[in-house]
């Protein structure tokens, strides 16, 4: 087995342009490298994309999504929250108007019942997971719903190992053994919510037995689940990726939140819903309005008023539609109508599905500006790289987690060389396109948020500080809200309770990427707990739990493949093929295969995986691909 080191990425520290695509990168001034951006992204208005950054502040998010609105006239702005949760936010946000999760962390602790479902959260959330054991030793019960007998699944009272992209049979299975067990909250139902009877009908054809054969779960384990957490006084159903990153990811949100309307669980302290957010600021760029429907304070783009408020404020004319999603901005830049990109600390070069197409079109824009703390595989592609400061170390600003709890981060260190904040680059590239901004610092930038978001307005610097975070909504400086979203279904007065929260009527639809005779491997992904995205922060950092990138798969397909543990073999997609080392895990079944991203310049996982996206939320079905494995002849072996 060929000896594998891991890419160590060096910190940028000072500006860099070239002078064409055939050039490498030259040193250059800050005024030099902001003219050029400026010039290039000038060209491009009417054809311009912003990626905005989930591990940003978000104060950088807001000033970014302001930046693509107000400088470039566009509602073309997204992030990685298209790759990861923008299913749950467009499930959430058709039941429910809101797209956060609606529970706390603390009501885990306090539950009675935990549904893990597609997540490992012990290796992907392992702050939340801990969390999750004060709950179990609290004496909450926990199952796990995944395709894998994870790490989180070693804790779990039940295992419910369903086939990938199975779980909407699984969800309405459940929904009609409550069904059928007269274990529904009626009261809550009538009360709160609309389509029961529509949503009673498609169950209807989900018996116990025909669930067995579809998601090869026991009948009697899915009985199991079903029961507990209908019977349960309180339950959190919790869910992450193995949900999301599908085809049909959004219908997946709504077939689990179909559950907890069935019974109640949510709106209610201790039962909820709850997206486990990987990255420490998904939640707040979508909430900052860095993405294509919502104005910050998640105010709907098509909403006249709404849009009226931040014209006044910011002097401009808000385009009223849709900007393009990240996913539609990539088949724009196929089609030639998107010619330039400015990428704030993402890499999609390597993080998207199908990445040798994700590098062709990158490539082929007329101009792209990244903006990074790494020269990413993204910033190679480069015309201009500017670098910036850490958003964990090196900025002052907040961050929003997965309960909605709106935090302070400070800058602890001074940033390398020529490094400088996001925003005073974004501030300075504005003026240079006729835009100025006088903010003196981030809190300057938190206050006009605050002073537009209403759910963001009683969240002074100061309040952050002294109640150590605040869970949006807080709309008031003198109060705060309760933990949980949705309370109000469970008022008597139908006026208070407001708008019924909908059954999703949501259909089985396979894996677009069949198996079959030539590919008869199901490859899912997923994290590790030593690895972090794309290895570009994480990879140069030594663990004694990291040995780089493997294809794993059970013992019964590495016999049939007549491999060993350490072997180098050929994993090929109908897009592209790998070459990586086996690895054997006991947690997978026979046909499945796991592998991660964390390794992409030694092992680049998704040039296998598949660009098959939700058609409401834009995301892929990483989970998903049809592979097969190949022994590699012993000449082509390296050593």
């Amino acid at each position: 087995m060929r000896k594998r080191e891991p890419r160590i990425y060096t910190r940028l520290t000072h500006p860099l342009v070239r002078d064409s695509r055939d050039e490498p990168f030259r040193r250059a001034t800050w005024d030099e490298a902001l003219s050029r951006a400026a010039a290039g992204l000038h060209a491009a208005r009417g054809a311009f994309g912003m990626f905005s950054c989930a591990r940003a502040t978000n104060e950088m998010n807001f000033v970014a999504q302001k930046f693509a609105r107000v400088v470039m006239g566009t509602n073309n702005v997204d992030s990685c929250n298209r790759t990861c949760h923008a299913p749950s936010v467009a499930g959430l946000s058709a039941a429910f108007g809101s797209g956060g999760g609606t529970s706390s962390y603390a009501e885990v602790e306090e539950t009675d019942l935990v549904v893990m479902w597609g997540s490992n959260a012990r290796f992907a959330h392992p702050i939340f997971f801990q969390h999750v054991l004060r709950g179990i030793r609290n004496g909450a019960r926990m199952y796990a719903v995944d395709p894998r007998r994870t790490s989180t699944a070693e804790w779990a009272e039940g295992w419910l190992g369903l086939n990938v992209g199975t779980d909407i049979p699984m969800a309405h299975a459940i929904g009609r053994e409550i069904i059928h067990a007269g274990l529904v909250n009626h009261a809550f139902v009538r009360r709160a919510t609309s389509g029961f009877e529509e949503c009673a009908r498609l169950v209807e054809p989900w018996t116990l037995s025909l669930a067995e054969k579809v998601t090869g779960v026991p009948a009697a384990a899915i009985r199991e689940l079903a029961h507990a957490y209908a019977r349960a006084e309180r339950a959190q159903l919790c869910w992450t990726l193995g949900i999301t990153e599908h085809h049909n990811g959004t219908d997946n949100v709504r077939a689990l939140i179909n559950l907890s309307l069935l019974t109640g669980h949510v709106g209610r302290p201790g039962s909820g819903l709850q997206p486990l957010r990987g990255q420490n600021n998904v939640q707040g760029g979508g909430d900052m309005g860095a993405i294509p429907n919502r104005l910050p304070g998640f105010q709907d783009i098509l909403d006249p008023d709404a849009r009226a408020k931040f014209e006044s404020a910011w002097n401009t004319v808000i385009e009223p539609h849709h900007g393009l999603n990240l996913t539609e901005m990539f088949e724009a830049m196929e089609e030639g109508t998107l010619k330039a990109v400015y990428c704030i600390g993402e890499n999609p070069a390597q993080s998207e599905a199908d990445s040798e197409q994700a590098v062709r079109r990158l490539g082929a824009l007329d101009f792209l500006v990244v903006q990074d703390i790494f020269l990413t595989r993204t910033a190679e592609l480069a015309d201009v790289v500017l670098p910036a400061t850490a958003g964990w170390a090196e900025t002052e600003g907040t961050t929003t987690n997965s309960e909605r709890r709106v935090q302070r981060v400070r800058a602890a260190v001074t940033p390398p060389g020529e490094a400088r904040e996001d925003i005073d680059i974004l501030r300075d590239l504005a003026a240079r396109l006729g835009h100025e901004w006088k903010y003196d610092d981030s809190e300057a930038v938190w206050d006009e948020l605050r002073s537009l978001s209403p759910d963001h307005h009683g969240m002074t610097y100061a309040r952050l500080e002294e109640e150590q975070g605040i869970q949006w909504p807080c709309p008031d400086p003198t109060r705060l809200e309760p933990p949980h979203l949705h309370g109000r279904l469970w008022a008597d007065d139908p006026a208070e309770r407001g708008r019924r929260a909908p059954f999703g009527l949501v259909a089985h639809d396979p894996p677009v990427d069949l198996t079959d005779e030539t590919y008869p491997i199901r490859l899912t992904t997923g994290r590790r707990l030593d690895s972090y995205n794309t290895g570009v922060q994480s990879g140069g950092f030594a663990s004694p739990l990291r040995r780089g990138e493997y294809v794993e798969l059970c013992p019964e397909d590495a016999e049939r493949y007549g491999v060993v543990v350490g072997e180098e073999v050929q994993v090929s997609s109908r897009r592209g093929s790998v070459r990586a080392p086996v690895w054997i895990d006991t947690a997978l079944r026979p046909g499945l295969a796991f592998m991660t991203m964390h390794f992409p310049d030694d092992v680049d996982t998704n040039r296998l995986t598949i660009e098959a996206n939700c058609p409401i939320a834009g995301t892929a079905e990483f989970k998903a691909s049809a592979i097969r494995i190949d022994k590699l002849p012993v000449t082509a072996v390296r050593s």
